[in-house]
């Protein structure tokens, strides 16, 4: 079996990672030849992915940017052929997949929108590790919701990097959800550090404050592209955050303990109500 890896940061580092160890041959590519030569010099990755050997792949993941992965599948499109799966690992849906979609269906190969809901705040090849998705939920978005047969193949091609459990949804609803559950993290949590305080934080910080700025260590370009392409959901998130937090400052500029106090217990019922407790 062949895996194809567009992209050997993180994401697809682990991807060829956990395909490698699994006994699969693996092919790369990353604009980054230096990346691409450890890549090989580490036996992860077998040969460069070209042109000439994508036809073979039985699975391609392209773990690269929104509108990099649009422009690498259009330009390997007509190389693709009619049996790899590709699938995109982008953490938008609709700019990919309402482009892709086409071209899939134009030249003949199988597209799916896929995000890995995995990884951590540092980036890069040496990062990587096989075992990243482990038990981790990977959202898929196909273009026909009916073909079961389709979904299967696609469960089974995933297999090697071990993901817990695969959700079907379309990409507009991906979009809304994770606007919520991923980029609003990042974005509050990138706001929150640049508090003068944040500078002496040392000797007064513990769990919590690591939980909150932990993915304010991000990567600026990607983030921006991501949260600009997917800003009507992400802006009415912050919306909401933004009057949410309004009523916080009210009752505390009011001195309003009542307030106050009811506004923490909807906060600490929302959450036992949303986790299932």
């Amino acid at each position: 079996m062949i895996a194809g890896i567009a992209g050997l940061g993180l994401i697809g580092g682990s991807f060829a990672k956990a395909y490698a160890e699994a006994g699969w041959q693996v092919l790369g590519f990353d604009t980054d030849s230096t990346t691409l030569s450890f890549a090989r010099l580490s036996g992860v990755v077998s040969a460069e992915l070209t042109e000439e050997n994508i036809r073979e792949c039985d699975i391609v993941l392209v773990c690269i940017n929104p509108a990099a992965a649009v422009d690498y599948v259009r330009s390997m499109a007509p190389h693709i052929g009619s049996h790899p799966i590709v699938i995109d690992c982008c953490g938008n849906k609709r700019f990919v997949c309402r482009q892709l979609f086409d071209v899939a269906k134009t030249h003949g190969f199988t597209f799916l929108g896929g995000h890995p809901m995995a990884g951590n705040h540092n980036s890069g090849f040496k990062y990587a590790r096989a075992n990243l998705y482990h038990n981790a939920p990977m959202v898929i978005v196909p273009a026909d919701f009916d073909d079961i047969l389709l979904l299967d193949r696609v469960k089974a091609l995933l297999a090697p990097a071990g993901f817990g459990r695969l959700s079907v949804t379309t990409a507009e609803k991906h979009d809304e959800m994770i606007a919520f559950t991923s980029q609003m993290a990042h974005l509050v949590s990138n706001a929150y550090i640049k508090s003068p305080t944040a500078g002496s934080h040392k000797g007064f910080s513990a769990g919590s404050y690591k939980d909150m700025t932990r993915v304010a260590w991000l990567n600026p370009a990607m983030w921006a592209e991501l949260f600009l392409e997917n800003k009507d959901y992400l802006l009415s998130e912050l919306d909401i955050f933004i009057a949410s937090l309004q009523q916080y400052r009210d009752a505390m500029a009011a001195d309003d303990l009542t307030a106050l106090v009811t506004l923490l217990d909807d906060g600490r019922r929302r959450k036992e109500e949303v986790d299932g407790r």
